[in-house]
């Protein structure tokens, strides 16, 4: 005998796709990449529900994500901060970057368009900026800007979200290249990726990011000890 099952008729709103969790996730990882929580400082989970306005659980949910992606650590009791840096986990970071990021500023070298340039040049005026007052934040902010507008020119949504990753594990540590001169240095680094950029030339962007992610490598190292 021959069964038949009927389609069930469900009606239901659709699922919100920015849900609050992510939200969440999106501001906490946000002042992470921003330099908003430095090396040393620590959070709670209750610090961040009361300044986002919203319960504990969504928190709890976003900051487990970011522990996984190794972005935070439990430091003691309910305090989370930046996981500790070794120049083990330094040289591997730094390997990554440049096979990532190296990838993505190449890849955006044949697509980048005016628009995309323009912002740039903003972003290397506002550091500029943030160089002269002595502001680390403001630094940063134009930076990741700066870095993640190149990146999202390489047209691919694939690499760009690896690279957020990790970022999310070394850009805690740009904090404390603040007293070294590393600033001015980065910035004529970016100045050449801007440059390289506009003449299409994927080569000489590379070249400019890796000496970029090295000259903050050598500063960090020599930190770690």
């Amino acid at each position: 005998m021959e069964s038949t099952v009927d389609k069930l008729d469900i009606q239901v709103e659709p699922l919100a796709r920015d849900t609050l969790q992510q939200r969440v996730y999106d501001q906490v990882a946000g002042l992470i990449l921003d330099g908003g929580i430095a090396p040393g400082q620590l959070v709670t989970i209750q610090s961040l529900a009361d300044s986002f306005g919203v319960s504990t659980m969504p928190v709890r949910e976003a900051l487990k994500r970011l522990t996984a992606e190794k972005a935070l650590t439990v430091v003691s009791g309910r305090s989370m901060g930046i996981p500790p840096l070794s120049l083990e986990r330094l040289n591997d970071l730094r390997r990554v970057r440049i096979e990532l990021e190296g990838s993505a500023i190449a890849w955006a070298a044949g697509s980048i368009g005016k628009d995309a340039l323009a912002s740039l040049d903003v972003d290397l005026e506002r550091m500029d900026r943030a160089i002269a007052s002595s502001s680390a934040r403001d630094f940063l902010q134009a930076n990741r800007s700066f870095h993640f507008g190149a990146y999202k020119a390489s047209q691919s949504p694939t690499l760009v979200s690896l690279i957020e990753i990790v970022w999310l594990q070394i850009s805690p540590y740009f904090n404390l290249l603040r007293g070294s001169g590393n600033y001015v240095a980065a910035n004529a680094n970016h100045r050449r990726m801007a440059e390289a950029l506009g003449r299409h030339d994927p080569d000489s962007a590379r070249e400019a990011m890796a000496a970029d992610i090295n000259d903050a490598y050598d500063i960090l190292a020599t930190l770690l000890g």
